[in-house]
């Protein structure tokens, strides 16, 4: 049943917040989100290329025929922040558009521009991964390993 906060005594209230405040994995998640994002930025920031467009960019070179929805789902971006990305790497000359071959749909390709910033990353990105792992540990990144190998099976609504 939920409480009004106003219905609530000042030491539930405190209990209330202090327990969220401690337990919630959302925000445990965020945080370390930041701090991963972070580890990654900042190495690759001297090719002028974030994290998140580096894993646009691989996922679209690994799939080959990338509309942005696939890109978007398989990834788990919503369609705004994927599009604004998208524009982005565009303007840049990372990634072409083209017509699909139904016509309906558009097709995102890396450019060969796009491919010389992934090769020419790509120690950065290492120096990165390598930062990052000794900051998860074994046990850290293993099991962030196998909660994302499940989402495939478990989708959140709107994505």
């Amino acid at each position: 049943m939920y409480i009004q906060p106003n219905e609530m005594t000042r030491d539930e209230y405190e209990k209330l917040v202090e327990m969220v405040g401690r337990e919630c994995i959302a925000n445990k998640l965020r945080i370390l989100n930041r701090a991963v994002t972070a580890i990654y930025d900042e190495a690759l920031r001297p090719h002028g290329v974030t994290i998140g467009q580096m894993t646009v960019l691989v996922t679209v070179s690994r799939m080959r025929h990338a509309s942005p929805g696939a890109v978007g789902r398989l990834l788990h971006m919503e369609k705004s922040t994927l599009s604004r990305n998208v524009e982005r790497m565009r303007a840049r000359g990372w990634l072409d558009a083209r017509p699909a071959s139904d016509g309906r749909t558009t097709e995102l390709h890396v450019s060969p521009v796009g491919r010389r910033l992934l090769r020419d990353a790509h120690s950065a990105w290492s120096r990165a991964q390598h930062r990052t792992r000794e900051m998860l540990g074994t046990h850290g990144l293993g099991g962030i390993v196998r909660s994302v190998a499940r989402l495939s099976q478990v989708r959140p609504s709107g994505v």
